[in-house]
Order: C-alpha cells, then structure tokens, then sequence
C-alpha cells in the first residue's frame, strides 16, 4: 500500500506525536516547532495526498476527512504505533476531530490548531473545487500570503510547496472539506483536547475554535495575539509553547530543567540510550525529578546541587557525583564552595567517601579547565 510520505524524529522508543498540515502546505509547516517536539517525543509530520513528497493518486474526487484520516492511520500502523497523540492544523486538525469522534482508542490526546468543526458550509469549497480542477493553483497561490498570515509576513518555502501542490489532489482536498460538520460530534470527544486559535485568522477565526471548547468536556482554549491561520509558522515559540504544556505536563518542564542542568550532550546520549524497556523509567525522571522537584522554587539551583552533591558521597554513587560536579558548575557553584560541600561530607559521611569524592570532582574541574 501507497503511504503518506512523512518524517520521523525523536527518539524510537519515546511516545508518538503526529502531526497534520494544513491545505496546500507541506510537512514543512512545522520545521520551527517539530525539532524542540522531538527532545520528548517520536514526532511524525506528513503530507496531505499531492502536497509534498505524498502521491496524489491516494485521494480521489468526492473524497471525505475520513478517507484523509484513514491514510493516517495506516501510516500509524505501518510505523507501529498503535497509540499517539496528535495535532493538526486547519485540514490536519480537521482530521483529528474525526478521529477522536470515529476511532478515539488510536489517540492519547489531541490538538486543533486554527481549525473548525465546520468549514462555512459546502458552496465555498465546492466553488474552489471546481476553480482549481479548471484553472490550476496559480490564483490561489497569488493570495496564499493574505489567506495564511498577518500583513507583512511570509513564508516563501510553503508558498511555493502550494504552488507543487497537485490540483486535482488539492480539488479532492476541498471536497472533504465541503462535507465535513462535527458539530453535533463534538461533546462526544472524550480524549484531552486543546484548542489553538489564531487571533487574526481570517479563515478559521477564534469563535470557531471556541464553539469546539465549549462542546468537548474538558476542553482547553489558548488564542495567539499576532498569528493568522498557519500559526505553527508564524508564531513557533506560542504554538510550541501550548503543545508543550498539553502533551508534556510536568515531563516537558522536566525535560527542558534537565538540559539546562546536566547540558544537551548528557542528555542527547541518554536519549540515545533510551530502549523500550527503559522509556517508561526515563519518562519517570523526566517528569518526577526534573518536572516536579527541580522545578520547585522553595530551593535554588545552587542549593539543590549541593544537596545532590551530599546525597551522592553518602550512598557513593562517583559516575552519578562526577556528573553533578559538571552541573553544579552550570548552576553556578565555584570550585571553592564544591570544594567546601565535599568536606563537609567528610564530616558526616566519612573520609573515606570523601577522598574518592575529592578525586572525582578533581578529574571533572581539570577537565573544565582543560576545556576553557
């Protein structure tokens, strides 16, 4: 079978994230925000049916979002994941309002960026249909800029992914979109939904995202001053924010407190490391140690590398001390005061432990001097 062509990013064994664009866009639309997605989880990002790398003979005229939604899940289950979360944008989100209705066991949680759960009726896609089966794409790509961003901004490589786009693809694209209404769906969605709307967009303005929130139970709603309808792309670090605080919780924090402490290359190796069987493990120092007790302010950096420091010389863990000497220098702790927390464990925790811990953080500073 002919799949969406897609790309994956991330860990293997971290949980899947997939990703949906929006009509006449390529998977590009989300190269500012997939990579930092990635640091927590196995990010899929793929291409509508004659949009990008995808083959435009995998949709046909007449076509539904759930014959969209379909090819998604093969693509899913050709890469074997069974469970994901995901988030999609105008068309793309579209498509995970359908599968969070129809086949709601496939998805962990869901996004629905500038999106609706109607598209104004069928006239005004039927009437786009037909323009783009008999006059091609090149009106609609002369108003690209007007119909995706705020005055002034752009984005030259997917206005020109809209202009590749295949218009008899394209044309069945609009079909789906003449056809879909979730409305009366909508207080069925039972999997956690966030909704993200563009403050200026004029496509799917803010009141459609609303209309969502206020029928799925337990629904979030964050608006985007500044952004239009692709706001993945102009406004990368509010979406990503958003995406972060809805997927991760405290497991994105976390992730991002453990690069600023231990550094990207210790982290990046541990992630490399990571298998299946200890994910689960990683996922719980990512969102316990590092999302709950690093992140909590009653004590500072500093104060929580010397305990960390203290708690290592007790139980003798060098490996795990050498590395903390590297991040108590990141959280700001001079090679004197690590000095001075080492002697005093040689009070409480005995000489001994201390001489091997003296050696160990010698050989780190040395190293660090060596490096500067």
């Amino acid at each position: 079978m002919t799949l969406l062509d897609h790309r994956a990013e991330g860990p293997a064994s971290a949980p899947p994230l997939l990703l949906g664009p929006s009509l006449g866009t390529s998977n590009a639309l989300w190269d500012k925000v997939a990579p930092e997605l990635s640091i927590a989880h196995r990010v899929v990002r793929w291409d509508l049916p004659g949009h990008g790398g995808s083959a435009a003979d995998l949709i046909k005229a007449g076509a539904t979002v759930g014959d969209l939604a379909d090819l998604v899940l093969a693509l899913a289950d050709s890469l074997g994941i069974e469970r994901f979360a995901y988030a999609g944008v105008s068309l793309g989100g579209a498509m995970g309002l359908h599968l969070a209705v129809h086949r709601p066991e496939r998805l962990s949680s869901l996004a629905v960026i500038c999106s609706s759960a109607h598209f104004n009726g069928s006239k005004p896609w039927e009437e786009r249909a037909a323009l783009v089966r008999r006059e091609g794409l090149a009106g609609l790509v002369e108003s690209a800029d007007a119909r995706w961003f705020t005055a002034g901004f752009t984005v030259p490589e997917l206005v020109d992914d809209h202009r590749r786009t295949d218009p008899d693809a394209y044309a069945a694209c609009c079909d789906a979109l003449a056809a879909f209404d979730l409305r009366d769906r909508l207080p069925e969605i039972a999997v956690p939904t966030l909704l993200v709307a563009g403050r200026d967009d004029p496509a799917t303005p803010p009141a459609h995202l609303r209309e969502i929130a206020d029928a799925v139970p337990g629904a979030a709603l964050v608006e985007i001053p500044g952004a239009s309808h692709l706001a993945p792309a102009q406004c990368p670090e509010a979406v990503l924010t958003a995406l972060r605080a809805h997927f991760d919780g405290p497991a994105g924090r976390g992730m991002e407190v453990r690069r600023e402490v231990l550094g990207d290359a210790h982290v990046d190796r541990a992630q490399a490391r990571q298998t299946p069987f200890t994910a689960r493990f990683q996922d719980f120092i990512s969102r316990y140690a590092w999302g709950e007790i690093w992140t909590d302010p009653t004590l500072s950096r500093r104060e929580r590398s010397m305990i960390t420091l203290t708690a290592l010389v007790a139980h003798g863990h060098y490996d795990e001390l050498a590395m903390h000497v590297r991040a108590a220098r990141r959280n700001g702790l001079t090679p004197e005061e690590i000095g001075a927390v080492l002697l005093q464990t040689a009070v409480y925790c005995g000489v001994p432990a201390a001489n091997s811990a003296f050696a160990a953080a010698q050989r780190v500073l040395a190293e660090e001097d060596g490096a500067s």
